[in-house]
């Protein structure tokens, strides 16, 4: 019977593995675990994961690595771990259905089946293949008792007691009606918001810029839309996004630019644009790429209510003393093992089934 001690602690040696992989060097450090049998292969999928999806380029693909190596400790593992009853777990066989919009997108469901006890049958999106089967390699080597208990499919998913599915609106649809008769988690799209009072300092938008352009903007936790005051200097804003202006030097990023910008000026769309961002005003939370939508709120008492109310539409909020559990300027892209998406509790789940 293996133990959630020794769960966490292959996790452990895994952001140890982790932890020579950094945006600001790859480099080989000693006393890591199998790093003879890992090092050099793990470089290699890093290389396939960008040339399989350029909106993976090598700095997000280690940024999203450097927040795992940040999390995989002993003591958050622990401490994560602990608010839950994963003791006497009957091992189940949770099938996880990921999405590939950013890098290592489903790696939290993962870890949260296996350290729960559980063994997991991975479905991946075709966008993100490359690293987690790599990795779940690794933890087979470090805690072979994880052996048998990791698989991964591309067929139809069959024989499994739970699962955790990870969709768009539309494929929420199917996998409520194909998994209702499972345990499950099933969740939609969402985006987030920046709540703007126009006293912002210039670094807290500057902040905001890394919430806004992280990921090309591709992820749940990233800012699509603002909400701001009627009269608001929209200088600040541009001001502060404007150290992400080389973005428009990745092709893929540039050619959605132009293309949505070419839409909006045929639609007669009124927008304001700076050559590499265009804003919109527009009651959708869901901004396309290269763009960030904005609402008018009159008084932020009726704000709070329509954030209640769009709750289910809204992942992070940032702003500054404003409201319950929103997120600062600049750490939309930095969650904790706690911080669950869709604030639904995959481990109060997962020791439920």
């Amino acid at each position: 019977m293996d133990s959630i001690k020794s769960r966490i602690n292959a996790f452990h040696k895994l952001g140890e593995f982790l932890s020579q992989f950094s945006q600001e060097k790859i480099e080989k450090k000693e006393g890591i675990e199998h790093n003879e049998l890992f090092f050099d292969g793990f470089k290699h999928q890093l290389k396939i994961a960008e040339e399989n999806n350029t909106w993976f380029t090598r700095e997000n693909l280690l940024f999203s690595i450097e927040n795992w190596t940040k999390a995989l400790t002993s003591d958050n593992l622990t401490e994560w771990t602990s608010k839950e009853n994963l003791g006497g777990n009957n091992a189940k066989l949770v099938a996880v259905i990921m999405a590939g919009n950013i890098p290592l997108v489903g790696f939290h469901d993962f870890l949260s089946v296996l350290i729960s006890g559980h063994s997991v049958l991975v479905k991946q999106s075709s966008n993100d293949k490359h690293i987690l089967p790599f990795l779940a390699k690794y933890l087979e080597y470090v805690e072979p008792k994880l052996k048998g208990k990791i698989s991964f499919t591309e067929e139809k998913l069959t024989g499994f007691d739970a699962v955790i599915a990870t969709g768009s609106n539309n494929t929420a649809r199917y996998f409520e009606y194909y998994f209702k008769g499972k345990p499950n988690i099933i969740r939609k799209n969402r985006n987030s918001v920046a709540v703007l009072t126009g006293n912002e300092s210039e670094k807290q938008m500057q902040c905001l810029s890394e919430d806004v352009f992280r990921y090309f903007g591709l992820g749940c936790r990233s800012v699509s839309k603002i909400f701001i005051p009627k009269n608001y200097n929209f200088d600040a804003f541009f001001n502060g996004m404007y150290q992400q202006h080389e973005i428009i030097n990745n092709i893929k990023y540039a050619n959605n630019y132009d293309y949505n910008k070419a839409v909006y000026l045929m639609s007669e769309f009124d927008i304001l644009e700076n050559g590499f961002l265009m804003i919109k005003e527009d009651e959708s939370y869901a901004s396309p790429i290269a763009s960030v939508f904005y609402e008018y709120y009159d008084n932020t008492d009726d704000l709070k209510i329509k954030l209640w109310e769009d709750r289910e539409q809204i992942q992070c909020v940032v702003a500054n003393n404003f409201i319950e559990n929103e997120i600062e300027f600049g750490q939309t892209q930095y969650p904790k093992l706690w911080d669950y998406a869709d604030g639904v509790n995959t481990l109060e789940f997962l020791s439920k089934i």
